[in-house]
């Protein structure tokens, strides 16, 4: 019933793959179970950096198993030594660590903790975009990669720090 509404009443709705309406709709879910049991309901950078400063002191983060989410966000938001447009479209905010971000993103800052930090804020700007209205002004078009790649960062994060068996 919602994506008869959706196709009937939302221009390029309907011209969205079934992948790219299942990663979006994978990543609302995820990002609330995140939020709710990771971020203890804060969704904030400043909160990311809590959660991951409390993971480097129990050397329970794991950054090396996101090479893979990284490499991704790398060649998305870095070309030839500069930032790209997609990473203005992330439009960060002064409280969302731009400068961290973009050293992690352009390969001048290595440091484990800093690359779980920058591709945890790099999720929260897709979520920000997502659920206030951003990404919906270009109909969510090319938003596929982007999801899938913020989906496995969130399913690794609630794996390790979900608490997904308890209570």
């Amino acid at each position: 019933m919602t994506t008869t509404w959706l196709e009937a009443h939302v221009p390029g709705f309907a011209e969205l793959s079934k992948a790219e309406r299942q990663a979006i709709a994978d990543f609302t879910m995820l990002w609330t179970l995140f939020e709710s049991r990771v971020l203890a309901t804060q969704g904030s950078a400043q909160k990311i950096v809590e959660v991951v400063e409390g993971w480097e002191q129990t050397s329970t983060f794991g950054a090396t198993s996101y090479d893979r989410e990284l490499a991704y966000f790398q060649d998305r938001y870095v070309a030839n030594g500069e930032m790209t447009c997609h990473f203005d479209g992330l439009k960060l905010r002064a409280n969302d660590q731009p400068a961290l971000v973009q050293a992690v993103l352009d390969g001048s800052n290595a440091s484990p903790r800093d690359r779980l930090i920058a591709m945890l804020i790099v999720v929260l700007r897709y979520r920000n975009n997502l659920f206030h209205g951003i990404k919906w002004q270009y109909k969510l078009k090319g938003q596929l990669d982007n999801f899938s790649h913020a989906n496995a960062v969130l399913m690794r994060v609630l794996e390790q720090h979900g608490d997904l068996h308890g209570e």
